[in-house]
């Protein structure tokens, strides 16, 4: 039996993977443990638990069982990346480099060390550097359904690539291409994050968000002043727009006058011109994707694609790649960020150092991504029983699911905590909040009275597989079980606007009434763009979950339900009950499942809930 951890460290959204003998056992992020969003460190946490869920001859492996430890990147590589930045700047980049080297020098440099301290009892296992494009290549690859694939990798930066092209076949990757730092779509993607006030390396996602409540205005002026793009999607990045390579900020002087004026703070209102902002950022995000992937296709002629890389999560990119790219079939890494390297790490030593074969059946090898800590029935019950909560335990699937549905076809917002913890950024039915589709102020009931969020966030659908196809513009039978891409709304659930609507649209400076005008018939996750980044889901890879979909739709005749992740702004998803208890106490959830277990807010004294709320005020503040 061999055994591999990987590791992802000390840089963005730390996690630990497991492999043992080619099959993926457990993976998880430091996050879901120490509750510290995007946790950087060590992921001693996560690790403890991957070595759990593995059992050789009935017992959990331990870290003198590894065979060995995979770490997701190459650090002196990258600090020869650091160092050249900096002497290519100086004198400009000195603060920087203040603020940079003591760290290095205290930790990264010397990284095989502090990795052999934090697991010695590792004693046998052979310590990896594998490189951080290849870790993201072979996260992508090798999970994937595919024999043989194009593989696409894009990021803020590795090492020195921040975009690496090439083959997979059988159980091996071939990396033929790249684009080096400074020039990034990720980091240029970051800059545009930054300037419309959203936190660098999080706030992605807000500005994905924003972008259809504007117009690509500023689109011809970002191709014209900031990237040099070519028709085979390389580009070049004026860095006198930029100060990621001698600052502490991404933009410079230039960028702001360029734009109008200087960077938007986080607590100013947004305006329409930061829409406009992200709507021109994402089209030419877009556009750099496309064509990448006419090239890429070119180059290797392979029918399929996979994906990973922070710029991988951006799902609005990947369907537009999709729909009109050349490739038949598009995998994506769920966990397409620094977290999935510590997983890609790992089947790179399995699979490209020790050359152990793969087989591609036609499904993938990621489990539904449901690869994080499950909790039994007798450890809920336990801790409920702490609580002194009113519950019920139900003894029949059936008689739960029917009770969820009948909470959730009044418009009652559910809390859903069912078997293994997802690994990747996306709740995918395991740790979710969930509600009713049709509910058309639900998308602001949820923003600002449960995930404490802007107003202007969507929501996914989690729609049955076999009738994704009826309400979203996709081929029949095609999947998308991770929500890593979006789609449009068909034009049958679509609802004409009248004129105040489209008046409502296009210039009321609140959002929330723009959210609030209905566009179809499955509102609370119909974008203003009639767009939707959509969960497919089925019953091999989300069981109890599936089967939750189908008792709603027997009952209501929508095979749709909104599923958000559980947990509120500033926090990461949760993962014990405990965590999934404090979430509900503390906001306006109205009912928690918890495997057999249903809590509904209905019964349980207003007295009770003041006092519960009062424990955790710290915790559940909104950053």
């Amino acid at each position: 039996m061999t055994t591999i951890l990987g590791i992802s460290a000390f840089y963005h959204d730390s996690a630990a993977a497991l492999v043992v003998d080619g099959e993926i056992v457990a993976a998880a992020q430091e996050e879901r443990f120490t509750r510290r969003k995007y946790d950087s460190g060590f992921p001693s946490s996560a690790v403890r638990y991957c070595l759990s869920e593995s059992t050789g001859a009935g017992q959990p492996s331990r870290e003198s069982d590894l065979d060995f430890v995979a770490y997701y990147e190459k650090p002196l590589l990258k600090f020869d990346r650091l160092l050249e930045t900096y002497l290519a700047f100086a004198p400009r980049g000195f603060r920087s480099f203040r603020t940079a080297v003591p760290v290095w020098l205290k930790q990264k440099l010397f990284l095989r060390q502090t990795l052999r301290q934090q697991l010695s009892a590792a004693r046998k296992a052979r310590f990896v550097f594998v490189e951080h494009h290849e870790s993201h290549a072979a996260s992508a690859f090798f999970p994937s359904p595919f024999e043989e694939a194009a593989i696409l990798t894009l990021d803020g930066v590795g090492e020195w690539n921040t975009c690496t092209f090439g083959s997979g076949e059988g159980n091996r990757i071939r990396l033929e291409g790249q684009i080096e730092f400074p020039h990034s779509l990720g980091l240029l993607y970051s800059a545009f994050t930054y300037y419309c006030g959203f936190r660098v390396n999080s706030g992605e996602y807000k500005l994905m968000g924003l972008a259809p409540y504007g117009r690509p205005v500023y689109q011809d002026l970002i191709l014209k002043h900031l990237i040099e793009l070519r028709a085979d999607g390389s580009f070049r990045l004026d860095m006198d727009f930029f100060n990621y390579c001698q600052g502490l900020t991404m933009t410079s002087k230039r960028f702001h006058r360029l734009f109008g004026g200087p960077p938007r703070s986080p607590e100013a209102t947004l305006e329409q011109r930061h829409m406009d902002l992200a709507a021109s950022i994402q089209k030419v995000t877009e556009e750099v994707m496309l064509r990448m992937g006419r090239e890429v296709h070119r180059r290797t002629g392979h029918k399929n694609l996979v994906l990973a890389g922070g710029v991988a999560l951006n799902c609005v990119a990947n369907g537009r790649l999709s729909r009109e790219g050349p490739f038949e079939n598009i995998w994506i890494q769920p966990a397409a960020g620094d977290a999935g390297g510590a997983l890609g790490a790992a089947l790179f030593v399995w699979h490209q150092l020790l050359g152990r074969p793969r087989r591609a059946d036609g499904r993938d090898r990621q489990k539904g991504s449901l690869l994080g800590p499950r909790f039994s029935n007798g450890a809920i019950a336990g801790f409920l029983a702490k609580t002194g909560a009113p519950l019920q335990r139900f003894d029949r699937e059936g008689r739960l699911l029917d009770a969820v549905v009948s909470l959730l076809a009044e418009g009652k917002i559910v809390g859903w905590f069912q078997g293994r913890m997802e690994f990747g950024p996306r709740a995918l039915g395991s740790r979710s909040i969930l509600g009713d589709t049709r509910r058309p102020d639900l998308q602001t009931a949820m923003n600002l009275k449960i995930k404490f969020r802007e107003s202007f966030r969507p929501f996914a659908p989690a729609v049955l597989q076999q009738r994704a196809p009826e309400y979203f513009e996709m081929r029949p039978g095609q999947e998308s079980p991770y929500m890593m891409e979006v789609f449009s709304v068909r034009d049958q659930h679509r609802r004409p606007l009248g004129a105040d609507d489209l008046t409502t649209m296009t210039t009321s400076p609140d959002l929330r009434e723009r959210v609030n005008v209905i566009r179809s018939d499955i509102p609370a996750v119909t974008h203003v763009d009639y767009s939707a980044r959509v969960q497919t889901v089925d019953e091999p890879r989300h069981g109890r979950f599936f089967r939750l979909l189908c008792a709603f739709e027997a009952r209501t005749g929508c095979p749709l339900l909104v599923n958000t992740s559980f947990n509120i702004r500033g926090e990461p998803i949760v993962c014990s009950p405990e965590e999934a208890y404090r979430c509900f106490m503390t906001t306006d959830m109205e009912a928690l499942v918890m495997e057999d277990f249903l809590l509904e807010k209905s019964r349980i004294d207003p007295d009770f809930t003041a006092t519960e709320r009062a424990k955790y005020p710290a915790q559940f503040q909104p950053d």
